[in-house]
């Protein structure tokens, strides 16, 4: 059997994320269908991340195992031809068996995109949160440097989560503009259900409550590095804020150790 990895590119808008549910549009079940038509077989894909409904993917990764002995450029062009058009496969490539796209990944890094003007887009409506109010970027950058490190990132957990270990060790975290959008990346080993979406919104709060504040009643920026390390150290979602719509998250990247491609 081969091993074919897959780097894919999707919008979530019309899934119901990654993994495959009963009765409702997903990636995972979309591309598998595909492969069936293609190999004329039965295909179970390994997805890196599974991201949620509504969240986007320019680099995801997905690996599969199949008797087919068609040439790489044929799953790629073959897929494209018979995908629907909000997914794209950019590459195909084998590797050796032990390759598994979620459990052989070191990091994954996702990206929040917020559209920060006064009015909204038509464009970008699908893949950007319109949050009109200031944003005082640099300080929200430094902030979020608090977060780096091992912790148990149970208070931006989604609630109801049946993932049972929920320490993850996040490697960056970066905040910049580029008008009329400021993009928030993270890195990390593995992400909690809804993490991103919940570190986004507890900043997105902060910043309201102190960071642009003034005046000796308001929490200045240390005030809210103490509140954000209160919320870590509760390890209860309803310590930290509002999570962020999932339309603005994407997920960029996977990272892996370096092994040999076969071809």
């Amino acid at each position: 059997m081969r091993n074919i990895k897959l780097v894919l590119e999707y919008d979530g808008t019309n899934y119901n994320g990654w993994q495959t549910q009963p009765n409702v549009p997903t990636v995972q079940a979309t591309i598998e269908n595909a492969l069936t038509k293609l190999t004329k077989t039965s295909i179970q894909i390994i997805g890196a991340g599974r991201t949620d409904s509504g969240v986007h993917a320019e680099g995801q990764v997905a690996n599969f195992r199949t008797a087919a002995q068609m040439p790489l450029i044929a799953f790629q062009k073959g897929l494209n031809a018979t995908l629907p058009r909000d997914i794209i496969v950019c590459s195909a490539s084998e590797v050796p068996a032990d390759f598994h796209a979620r459990f052989s990944a070191t990091s994954r890094r996702y990206r929040y995109t917020i559209l920060n003007r006064e009015y909204p887009s038509a464009l970008s409506r699908q893949t950007s949160y319109f949050f009109p109010e200031e944003i005082n970027v640099s300080k929200i950058s430094d902030l979020c440097q608090t977060l780096i490190g091992k912790s148990d990132f149970s208070s931006f957990q989604k609630t109801g989560s049946d993932r049972i270990n929920p320490v993850s060790e996040i490697y960056e975290t970066h905040w910049w503009q580029k008008e009329p959008y400021i993009h928030f990346e993270i890195e990390a080993d593995s992400f909690l259900r809804g993490m991103v979406r919940a570190i986004v919104g507890t900043v997105l709060t902060f910043n309201r409550k102190f960071l642009l504040a003034s005046g000796a009643k308001n929490m200045k920026y240390e005030d809210a590095k103490t509140e954000l390390l209160r919320i870590l150290e509760a390890k209860d979602r309803s310590a930290a804020g509002m999570s962020v719509p999932a339309h603005g998250l994407s997920l960029i990247s996977v990272k892996y150790n370096a092994s040999p491609l076969l071809r």
